[in-house]
């Protein structure tokens, strides 16, 4: 927890505004240790991994305009090479941070667009990249509906043969979206499905809705899993809600 303090302060010191930061709580309520990833977009400041054990959280302050996502890494350590690896949600750097890597799929994503002077927010939970463990984000403050969402169902026990992610004692950890594991446009919007009127549900993004009403099943998912905040609401994202 110490650890954790100092990493928190840090962040809150690199990225504290007095007048318009947003704040996120990131609170790991499963019943195992995780290493949440951050990933900004592009220009924005790098924000690093760490390590969050059960119960616990963490805040950090970032200022708008910013745009990123976040997401949990699980079963980590460091292997006999000295490399920090994870068995889901890896981001494929020698160590604990990410610096400035993305996830490696499946994984369950919280997405932001956060705009400056307490303008409209963004955001959304994603299962586009696939599933690894439930989430959800619940907005604190803020003017308008600043609707909560989540994915608070364990996609895993749904997930179909094809799509599931094993580890070694042949537990199921993870779950592919079809587009990662059939590599097929229709599946990923691409090419003659590229766009919305052309890229519709499919029978796997289907299973993910079903379970999950709120989040993105698909890249054209918009309607019922983008959700909006004003006045500069701070954020709480909670793993395994």
């Amino acid at each position: 927890m110490e650890i954790q303090s100092i990493f928190a302060l840090t962040l809150t010191v690199i990225f504290f505004s007095e007048v318009h930061s947003a704040r996120f709580t990131l609170e790991n309520h499963c019943a195992f240790t995780i290493w949440p990833g951050i990933l900004a977009g592009s220009g924005k400041p790098v924000l690093s991994g760490f390590e969050l054990v059960s119960q616990a959280s963490s805040t950090l302050d970032i200022s708008p305009p910013w745009s990123g996502r976040m997401w949990a890494r699980t079963n980590c350590a460091t292997n006999a090479f000295g490399k920090f690896t994870c068995a889901t949600g890896d981001c494929g750097a020698p160590g604990m941070e990410c610096n400035g890597a993305g996830g490696t799929p499946p994984a369950s994503l919280v997405e932001f667009t956060l705009a400056e002077n307490g303008g409209q927010d963004f955001y959304d939970v994603s299962l586009v990249d696939g599933f690894n463990l439930p989430l959800s984000i619940t907005p604190q403050g803020g003017t308008g509906t600043c609707p909560s969402t989540s994915c608070p169902k364990n996609v895993n026990l749904a997930c179909p043969l094809e799509l599931v992610v094993k580890d070694s004692a042949e537990s199921v950890i993870a779950c592919k979206s079809a587009c990662l594991a059939f590599n097929q446009p229709q599946y990923c919007c691409t090419g003659d499905f590229r766009l919305p009127e052309t890229c519709s549900p499919t029978t796997y993004s289907k299973i993910f809705k079903d379970q999950c009403p709120q989040a993105y099943s698909y890249a054209y998912d918009d309607k019922s899993s983008t959700f909006t905040c004003t006045g500069g609401a701070n954020y709480v994202i909670t793993f395994c809600p």
